[in-house]
């Protein structure tokens, strides 16, 4: 059974690796207590799976899509603006409003730097 299963399936989706990445995600949310969308006749979940895609009552695009963000481990959410920070006592408004540099060096410059280092003397005490 599961043989012309798969063989409809091919028809829908036209990658056999999207078909068992989409086929299983399907049989965990069946596992899980998902309705199923076809009769079961007494079949496991992964079958009952593959004959919903075959019978076309999910979308692969929908199943895909749905694969996709149960993947997802960060999902990136607009947040508001931060609001201006509060002024830290004893610095005056125009020392908070200075903006901070920082010496920056490349990577030739630290390499150059590095070479010109010496060993400390050693001291036989």
């Amino acid at each position: 059974m599961a043989r012309v299963t798969v063989e409809d399936c091919i028809e829908k989706v036209d990658n056999r690796f999207d078909l068992i990445l989409m086929a299983a995600h399907r049989a965990r949310l069946i596992a899980n207590g998902a309705e199923i969308t076809v009769p079961r006749d007494n079949d496991k979940n992964p079958v009952v799976a593959l004959r919903e895609i075959g019978a076309a009552t999910l979308s692969p695009e929908d199943l895909e899509e749905d694969l996709i963000h149960s993947l997802q481990s960060y999902v990136e959410v607009d947040e508001p603006e931060e609001a201006a920070p509060e002024p830290i006592e004893g610095v005056t408004p125009d020392l908070a409003n200075e903006q901070i540099t920082f010496d920056s060096m490349n990577e030739e410059d630290l390499l150059r730097g590095i070479e010109n280092l010496s060993p400390p003397d050693r001291r036989d005490d």
